[in-house]
């Protein structure tokens, strides 16, 4: 599994973190990478500073910063991440304490997931911060509950010529609609088993996923349905509370 070294160096970590975040979407101001990272507004701006020397980023008139000649324009998501990031962690914070477990928010980018929000357990033994990786969706639980919800000739336009075999996804997929959850069981990471379940908007699209990741040692089928119900009543109230940001005048 994939952790955070033990003796992480918290400058380099925000840097990247920073240069990320730019990476998938586009632009950042002071105020909003001080918060994003927890630091001061004199240490974001540290931070920015740097990579607009490194030319990993750049400063625009209205002093905001966007990504520098350094990073490559990644595929943008279609999906409010800001806002749902903001919505969702409660929630993913209330249900890591509840099973004990690293929960993440993820959103569609092309034939992948991204990760864009992680509660990372305290178990000595747990899955790690993902924000910022992506994963064939596909293979992800995630990354399946959001392809169960494409119509067909958008599904086959992403996997048709991709050495996927369709048929079979289909039949997958199909299965996930009915269950409403998707598991991922050491198909992107030997030990890592993982359980995903959608995101709507208001108008019942399915914009974002969360899904709840635990070594494949702790991984229990008789647990299944118990961490289903906790999945799907955490997917309601983030729905609830985007619906409710979504509709407020001043949004």
């Amino acid at each position: 599994m994939k952790n955070k070294p033990a003796y992480a160096i918290d400058s380099v970590d925000h840097a990247l973190l920073l240069a990320q975040t730019l990476q998938q979407e586009g632009q950042l101001r002071v105020t909003d990478a001080a918060e994003r990272l927890g630091v001061s507004p004199s240490t974001a701006h540290r931070l920015l500073a740097m990579l607009v020397y490194r030319d990993f980023a750049e400063q625009t008139a209205d002093r905001k910063y966007i990504p520098g000649r350094m990073l490559r324009p990644a595929r943008p998501s279609e999906a409010p991440l800001a806002l749902l990031r903001r919505v969702a962690l409660p929630h993913l914070r209330a249900l890591t304490d509840r099973l004990g477990e690293s929960t993440n928010l993820v959103v569609l980018v092309g034939a992948e997931v991204r990760f864009i929000s992680t509660v990372e357990c305290t178990r000595p033994l747990r899955v790690g911060d993902r924000v910022g990786q992506s994963l064939p969706a596909h293979l992800a639980s995630g990354g399946k509950a959001l392809l169960a919800a494409l119509p067909s000739e958008e599904l086959e336009s992403l996997y048709g010529g991709a050495g996927v075999d369709l048929a079979r996804l289909r039949r997958e997929l199909g299965l996930v609609r009915k269950r409403g959850f998707a598991v991922n069981d050491q198909l992107t990471e030997t030990g890592v088993t993982a359980i995903g379940a959608p995101v709507r908007d208001r108008s019942g699209r399915t914009t974002a996923a969360i899904s709840v990741a635990m070594p494949t040692a702790r991984f229990d089928r008789t647990r299944l349905h118990g961490w289903v119900t906790e999945l799907s009543t955490t997917a309601a109230l983030i729905e609830r509370d985007f619906t409710a940001d979504v509709e407020r005048p001043d949004s």
